[in-house]
């Protein structure tokens, strides 16, 4: 008998040695030159496992044992095979591929058209006599511009690539100055997305410069995370304030205001109800759409608990259910019915949204967190697809308790301006996922706040003292501008926060008795009469100005209201906090990058010092990287004035 229990604790020790322990791999892609290689492919040979490389090239992996092996393959590249061995850090240097390419002296019509599949975008007979052509690789004929060849094809074709970029922006008229005495209040809607950030950043990566319409302030301001005080009591957010001299005019004030969401441990989160609204059209074929799509949406799922439940609808043509609502407890089938997705079709997402938020209705959960997440380039091209009957579909569908979350993905045809739209007008928010690394920003670090509302409608309104105050200026925030009779409209939709989510505003003061150069006017009345205030109440004179904020606890329907005064008591920029001074630079940032004429003194050289002397922490090295886009940017700047000039 003692022989046998010692036979099998030897075979228990035996069996335990053999089980592989996972461990995390991270690693850089760059090519020749070492510079990073974006949507790279990074496979474990013989798994199914898959990640892509974000915009600077970086990816992370879970490997089993010393023996894997990873094939990283990349669009112009050599396709790399490289053990792991037992490094936890890898560097991946990627060959360009030169191949030269005779074009046939002559093509039949009928060949090309039949060899080909034309998906999300259209071919014509005549543009077959470009000089664009597929490359051979292993599995057949790379794809390019939304066309796919047949694997099965050995030989190379000539196919159409105009000049491919139809992405949709809005176009921003930036907020003037206003005077106090015409205009003392000033409201607007909280904004919480940080879209535009990722999105720049993803276009600066690419070596180009952002257009005007693609940089909102706001979102690239509330991108970054502020050490503002949690709430001390039941109100879901605190308010901070602050004033300091304006870095670039200093004959200017700025004033912060900052919001602080109370931040939810997971355990104490409603359970929840969600439906995966995912686009597999053609359009999403590429590596930087839904092969991100679905690493994204996995990351997501091994946040879920037992209680939460998660639907999965799909759409391309038309729409369909792949997945029933399932809880928590049943990952593997989740992961399944991702992995089986596959790219093709035209896209009817005005169909998908409708048969999703049919699906959250049907799982409704009264105690819970109800929301579709819709991931997609945002190409609507079959049934539902302008923006106004979108906007609709979405206005009808979110009184029902529904909330929606909008992840972007993919470049070249990404329409901005739709998903701003629909994340706005189904009570939800928008981020634009440029890798895997802002999928773990967005869907694990931020979780809490991307997936569950602690305040909605959330409203701010202004009151300017205007013997501190002789004009002013929002910073941002301007497809958020309110009514002042929206205030305390409870029927007038806002902005929701999320829990832990931090909100950030800045308004640009100019002093009474500074000149005031950008101010329109009108002639004087002859029939009206201006009074003034000429004796403010004891306690309201040393105030700049009086900060008032309405909100609405989750399934209420009447507001609550906060205010708080601001003091004027304006210090040095140099004596401002970290928050402010940073907050500061990335405003002046987003001016540089769309010309603005309310830039001041700010040039790139001003901006990076401000924000390198304000980085802090910086834990998740997201400022540290903004310093980098200042430089790309600089450069970038720099070459178009030098075009422009010859």
């Amino acid at each position: 008998m003692k022989y046998k229990m010692l036979l099998g604790c030897l075979l228990l020790v035996m069996a335990t040695a053999f089980v592989p322990s996972s461990r995390e791999v991270s690693g850089r892609v760059v090519n020749e030159s070492g510079k990073p290689v974006s949507k790279a492919r990074i496979s474990i040979k013989g798994t199914q496992t898959v990640a892509v490389a974000d915009s600077l090239g970086r990816f992370n992996l879970l490997v089993n044992n010393d023996q894997a092996v990873l094939i990283i393959t990349a669009a112009g590249f050599e396709t790399r095979e490289q053990p792991v061995g037992k490094h936890t850090q890898v560097t991946v240097h990627l060959k360009s591929v030169v191949q030269a390419v005779t074009l046939p002296a002559k093509l039949k019509e009928p060949e090309p058209l039949q060899d080909m599949i034309v998906m999300g975008s259209s071919l014509n007979k005549a543009a077959i006599n470009t000089h664009q052509y597929y490359t051979t690789s292993n599995n057949g004929l790379r794809r390019d511009a939304g066309v796919s060849v047949r694997r099965n094809n050995p030989h190379l074709f000539p196919v159409t690539r105009e000049p491919f970029n139809r992405e949709g922006y809005d176009h921003i008229e930036e907020n003037p100055f206003l005077k106090t005495g015409n205009n003392p209040l000033s409201t607007f809607s909280i904004d919480v997305d940080a879209a535009s950030y990722s999105n720049v950043r993803r276009i600066l990566n690419s070596e180009e410069l952002p257009e005007e319409g693609a940089v909102r302030i706001e979102e690239m301001i509330n991108y970054f995370h502020y050490a503002y005080a949690q709430p001390k009591d039941q109100t879901p957010f605190s308010v901070h304030t602050e004033a300091a001299v304006c870095p670039w005019n200093s004959s200017h004030q700025l004033v912060l205001i900052g919001l602080q969401g109370k931040k939810m441990d997971v355990s104490e989160l409603p359970p929840s109800n969600l439906t995966f609204l995912i686009d597999v059209s053609g359009s999403m074929f590429e590596e930087d759409k839904l092969p991100l799509v679905k690493a994204s949406l996995k990351l997501l799922i091994d946040q879920l608990r037992p209680v939460d439940r998660v639907a999965i609808v799909v759409y391309a043509g038309n729409a369909g259910l792949v997945l029933p609502s399932t809880d928590g407890e049943h990952k593997a089938a989740m992961r399944d019915a991702i992995d089986r997705l596959e790219a093709g079709g035209s896209t009817a997402g005005g169909a998908g949204i409708q048969l999703a938020y049919k699906v959250a209705q049907e799982n409704f959960n009264k105690k819970g967190n109800n929301r579709v997440i819709l991931c997609t380039d945002g190409d609507f091209n079959v049934g539902a697809s302008s923006n106004d009957a979108l906007e609709r579909l979405i206005e009808g569908e979110r009184k029902s308790g529904v909330y929606l979350t909008v992840l972007g993905y993919g470049t070249g045809n990404y329409q901005d301006a739709k998903m701003q739209k629909l994340a706005d007008k189904g009570n939800g928010n928008h981020a634009y996922i440029d890798g895997i690394a802002e999928a773990k920003k967005v869907l694990i670090h931020e979780f809490g706040g991307t997936l569950y509302t602690i305040a909605k409608d959330v409203k701010l309104q202004v009151e300017f003292n205007p013997a501190k105050v002789q004009a002013y200026r929002l910073i941002g925030y301007e497809n958020r501008i309110l009514a002042k009779e929206d205030f305390n409209n409870d029927q007038k939709d806002a902005g929701d926060m999320g829990s832990g989510h931090t909100v950030t505003a800045l308004y640009e003061i100019v002093p009474p008795g500074v000149a005031l150069a950008d101010s329109t006017s009108v002639d004087p009345l002859r029939y009206q009469k201006v009074k003034e205030q000429k004796h403010l109440p004891a306690g309201y004179t040393g105030e700049l100005m009086f900060v008032k904020l309405r909100y609405k606890d989750p399934g209420q329907e009447t507001s609550k209201l906060l205010s708080v005064p601001v003091q004027s008591q304006v210090i040095p920029i140099e004596q401002a906090s970290e928050n402010f001074r940073f907050a500061a630079s990335v405003a002046s940032f987003g001016m540089l990058l769309r010309q603005s004429k309310y830039k001041g003194t700010a040039n790139y050289t001003f901006v990076k010092a401000l924000a390198e002397g304000a980085i802090g922490k910086d834990a998740e090295g997201y400022r540290k990287e903004m310093i980098g886009l200042i430089d790309k940017a600089a450069v970038l700047s720099d070459s178009k004035e030098i075009v422009h000039a010859d």
